[in-house]
Formats: C-alpha cells, sequence, structure tokens
C-alpha cells in the first residue's frame, strides 16, 4: 500500500477493543471480586488515589504495576491472577485463583484483598462477591441438594446458560461475611475462556445491577419533592383563569416552582440516565447467557422481571415525572404570558379608545377656539380698520357707526376664511 499517515488515535482506538479480555480458567476455580465506588461525585474523583490503591495492593506481593494513566491492568498476584478495571464511576478487583475451598464460600477466600488494604480504599463497597466454580455432576439431583443448602430457596436462581456448558445459580442475598456468592457447575466439555467469559458475566451483572439501583435511592427521595411541588403547580395552573389573582403573583411563584424543577432536573438527571444506561447492560449481561429453566427453578432472568425490574420502572416513572411536571411549567408560562398579552392588549384598546375620546374632545375645543379667535380678531380688526377709513368715510357723510357696520362683516368674513385656510394647510 502506499504510504498514508494515520490518525493519531486509529491504534488507541483498536486497542480499546482488546483492552478487557475475558479471564481463561480451569475447573474447580474461585474467584473474588469486589467493587469500589466514592459515594458522592464519583465521576469527578481522584483517579490517581484509584491508582495508587492499586500500587499499594501489587507492592504487598512484589507485582509488576500498570503503565501511567492505565486504566485496566491483568498480571499475577501470588497464586492468584488479579484484573483491575477503572470505571466512570467505579473500580473493580478480580481474584481468580484455582482449586475451590472443602467449605463453599469460604470467607478465607476473600483474604486475597487485606482488610487493612480495603480500610484504606478511596471510596466504599459497592459490591463484593465470591464465585466457586466445579464440575457440574452427572447427577441433577445433586447439584440441586449442594444449591439448597449454599443458597437460600426462596431467592434461590437457577439456569442453565450458554447452550448448557454451564449451571448458574445464586439467591442475590449479602452472607454474614458481606459477600454476594454465586455458584457455576461447568460441563467437562467447557473451554477455559468459556467459563471465564461465564464468570466475568455474572460479576458484570452483580455490579451494573448495583449502580442502577442507586437511582432507586434517588427516585424516592425525589417522589418525596414532587409529592409537595405538584400541588401547587396544580392550584396555580387551575387558577390562572381567576381575575382577581394578579398576573405579577402568579409569575412570582410559577418562577419559584420551575426554578425548583429545574434544580431538581440538574440534581437528578446524570443519576437518572446513568440508571437507564446500567440497565441496559445489566438486561444485555443476562440476555447473552442464553439461560434455559432448570427442574422448574426461576432464572436469572425470571429473578430480575419480579424483583428489579419494578425498581427500574420506580426511576422511570418518577424521571418521567419529573420532566411532565416541568413540562407543565412550560406551558403554564406560555398561558401566562398569553393572558398577560390578551391583558394587555385590551389595555392598549382601552388607551386608545381614551385618546381618541380625548382627541375628539380636544378637537371640539379647538373649533370653539377657533370661532372665539375669529370673533377676537375680527373685534379688533374692525376697529382698527374703522379708525382707518373713518376720515374717508366722514368727507361723504357716513357716521362712525355705519362705518363700523360696513366693515365687520367684510372683516369677519376676511378672518373666518384666513383662519380656514392656515386650518387646512397644518392638515
Amino acid at each position: 500500500m502506499p504510504k498514508i499517515k494515520d490518525h493519531p488515535l486509529r491504534y488507541e482506538l483498536v486497542n480499546e477493543l482488546h483492552a478487557r479480555p475475558f479471564p481463561t480458567l480451569t475447573v474447580p476455580c474461585h474467584a473474588v471480586y469486589i467493587a469500589i465506588k466514592e459515594p458522592d461525585h464519583a465521576v469527578n474523583r481522584d483517579h490517581s488515589a484509584d491508582r495508587s490503591h492499586l500500587l499499594t495492593l501489587l507492592d504487598r506481593h512484589g507485582s509488576a504495576h500498570p503503565p501511567p494513566g492505565a486504566t485496566h491492568f491483568s498480571g499475577q498476584m501470588g497464586r492468584h491472577a488479579l484484573k483491575w478495571e477503572s470505571h466512570t464511576e467505579f473500580v473493580t478487583y478480580s481474584a481468580f485463583g484455582s482449586g475451590v475451598s472443602a467449605r463453599a464460600f469460604d470467607p478465607a477466600e476473600a483474604d486475597i484483598f487485606p482488610e487493612d488494604w480495603l480500610a484504606d480504599a478511596p471510596g466504599t463497597r459497592l459490591t463484593s462477591v465470591l464465585i466457586r466454580v466445579e464440575e457440574l455432576p452427572e447427577d441433577e439431583a445433586e447439584m440441586l441438594a449442594k444449591l439448597e443448602a449454599w443458597f437460600e430457596p426462596e431467592s434461590l436462581a437457577v439456569s442453565r446458560v450458554v447452550d448448557g456448558a454451564a449451571v448458574i445459580a445464586g439467591d442475590f442475598r449479602i452472607d454474614p461475611a458481606g459477600h454476594m456468592r454465586f455458584a457455576v457447575f461447568v460441563e467437562k466439555a467447557a473451554g477455559a475462556r468459556r467459563v471465564g467469559r461465564i464468570v466475568q458475566r455474572l460479576c458484570e451483572v452483580e455490579t451494573y445491577r448495583a449502580m442502577s439501583m442507586l437511582g432507586l435511592r434517588k427516585a424516592r427521595g425525589l417522589s418525596a419533592a414532587l409529592n409537595t411541588l405538584d400541588p401547587q403547580l396544580s392550584r396555580l395552573i387551575a387558577g390562572m383563569n381567576r381575575t382577581e389573582q394578579s398576573p405579577d403573583a402568579v409569575l412570582h411563584t410559577l418562577l419559584e416552582i420551575s426554578s425548583e424543577l429545574e434544580s431538581l432536573a440538574v440534581q437528578f438527571s446524570f443519576r437518572f440516565a446513568a440508571t437507564e444506561a446500567y440497565e441496559a447492560i445489566v438486561n444485555q449481561r443476562i440476555s447473552v447467557l442464553r439461560e434455559a429453566r432448570v427442574s422448574g427453578r426461576q432464572s436469572f432472568g425470571e429473578f430480575m422481571m419480579r424483583r428489579y425490574d419494578p425498581a427500574m420502572r420506580t426511576v422511570k416513572s418518577v424521571d418521567a415525572r419529573l420532566r411532565s411536571m416541568a413540562d407543565r411549567a412550560t406551558r403554564a408560562a406560555e398561558l401566562l404570558r398569553t393572558r398577560v398579552d390578551v391583558e394587555r392588549s385590551a389595555q392598549n384598546q382601552r388607551l386608545l379608545a381614551s385618546m381618541d375620546a380625548r382627541a375628539d374632545l380636544q378637537l371640539r375645543l379647538q373649533t370653539t377656539v377657533e370661532g372665539l379667535s375669529v370673533v377676537a380678531i375680527s373685534y379688533y380688526a374692525v376697529n382698527l380698520l374703522g379708525y382707518i377709513a373713518y376720515p374717508l368715510t366722514e368727507l361723504v357723510g357716513v357716521s362712525k357707526g355705519l362705518t363700523l357696520a360696513l366693515l365687520a362683516p367684510l372683516v369677519i368674513l376676511g378672518v373666518w376664511g384666513m383662519v380656514r385656510g392656515i386650518r387646512k394647510k397644518f392638515h
């Protein structure tokens, strides 16, 4: 091929597809998994603290360090294979060891993560899981007897997965040692990579289930706040057509409610969006397991449908309610704006009518004034012309009074014509 310059992110983006490979596990084996999350503002946490915590664990076993800025790491840690991943809101540690303990789900298996090291974690434990992987017994009754002894029958979920390659089981309860427990029984013909994928997906199902359930607590708190705001908004909208209510007072109340709804949307939008994304991952991970029922027991999908889906529907309904109330507040603002515009238009019409009446009165007054002006001007003009014309009329024997009488109509007509011409010129 001819030489061409690569995009600077080409290799980085391709390598991201292979950054988190599934573990390779041989049966029997066990896995210890833990997810750590800061309680608040985990997105903006100090990622260097996560790396420092990882290095502390690796140094205890003399293990190699990940490269600077890495968001994932796989390596050997003593007799266990360690897998570390840094996610948007949390970090996960997975330790895989060969063999299983004589006592099922022995808490000592979790000692790979020392208590003092966990106490110094930059966050809190979101979930921790113990997974026991054994060969699938030929007698299914033997397997079911173990599950009855290990788990709570009332909430036990069992299913055959990945085209019958394995049986997975768990009750989604936290044991006295603080761990969630899952059992995996694998067919002899199942490959090590397939076993690793099954174990990894179980860890992901539990992690993303826990992360998505964080939205339920937020939804319950938000629901209480909406229960307070909803009646206020409903009363405000119902009373907007009352003329005794001032638009200014209604607008002030509406602004308070709208600002409160906007503040709630800012606080909860990220958590609800994250919950939706995590729920999709949980359902996708369960879907790819391709479950089949075992002896009439509930599958993981059925367990989630009965216990998990209602919580997610609650989150979605509260989120939808918040959006609906925000839309109602927006529509109320538009209605209030329409009301104000209508009232303002009516005020303008009344003002124009008042101005018309005032102009008509002014015109009448002006006409009256013009008439008086004609009389006044004519009076002075007649007297002035009388003084001028009297010496002439006296020669012909016309008295002063008759002279003024003869001049008055002529002057009045002249003044009236002059005033009328001036008014026409201005109009």
